[in-house]
């Protein structure tokens, strides 16, 4: 793990993704992501995710299953001190394994400045655990069935029948991943609470390729 006292660069998530996408250009056909794209813009212009909880609302609360089947709530949580949220996709998304994972690399200066880091997705508690062991992620991932938390923060949208055929394609299965036929997932989005349970940063952004960078969060926790 990172050093509490190390640097954090204000786009190490974001050029990771340029990477991403660099190596992306160069294996995927023109076509795909041409198509990918214009999946992406559709839900951008849905409005998918603009009804999140803004700076100064008060967070939902909850009750979910970690990997391991314990249950863990909000409350709990924020008895401990600040709590972050971040809702993701699954972990077929490479987009949200670049975020767990630049997440877990700050997260011993989460941790240092009073916080906990959550992860919720509405992958089976087995998907989540095997996202927790692949990752070697060391802050609890929540499993989120159907969508009921995510909902009421107002994130889920239903994925459209190009994007599930591109899902399909790259052997993607949110029937099996999500353990329902739903075809619902959270626009990605990152909270970061006081411990009072009021929102002090609100990030939610439909174009899943643009996530909270790890340098943001400490600048919330550290103000």
């Amino acid at each position: 793990m990172s050093s509490t006292n190390a640097p954090i660069a204000d786009h190490l998530l974001g050029d990771r993704v340029a990477a991403f996408h660099t190596e992306l250009a160069k294996q995927a056909p023109a076509e795909v992501v041409r198509a990918l794209v214009s999946e992406i813009d559709g839900v951008v212009r849905s409005g998918a995710g603009a009804k999140a909880p803004r700076v100064g609302d008060t967070a939902p609360s909850f009750t979910l299953p970690d990997a391991q089947g314990k249950q863990v709530s909000l409350d709990s949580l924020l008895k401990e001190g600040r709590v972050v949220i971040a809702f993701y996709r699954g972990q077929w998304c490479p987009y949200c394994d670049l975020q767990l994972r630049a997440y877990q690399e700050v997260l011993p200066r989460i941790k240092a400045l009073g916080a906990n880091l959550v992860a919720i997705s509405p992958q089976t508690p087995d998907e989540s655990l095997s996202t927790v062991e692949k990752r070697k992620l060391e802050f609890r991932v929540l499993s989120d069935a159907g969508n009921k938390v995510a909902r009421g923060y107002g994130l889920v949208w239903k994925v459209p029948a190009g994007l599930d055929a591109l899902h399909k394609g790259w052997g993607v299965d949110l029937t099996k991943s999500n353990g329902d036929a739903s075809n619902e997932l959270p626009v990605p989005g990152t909270f970061v609470l006081g411990a009072d349970g009021r929102i002090a940063l609100s990030y939610v952004n439909a174009d899943w390729r643009e996530r909270l960078e790890p340098a943001e969060i400490i600048r919330a926790l550290g103000s």
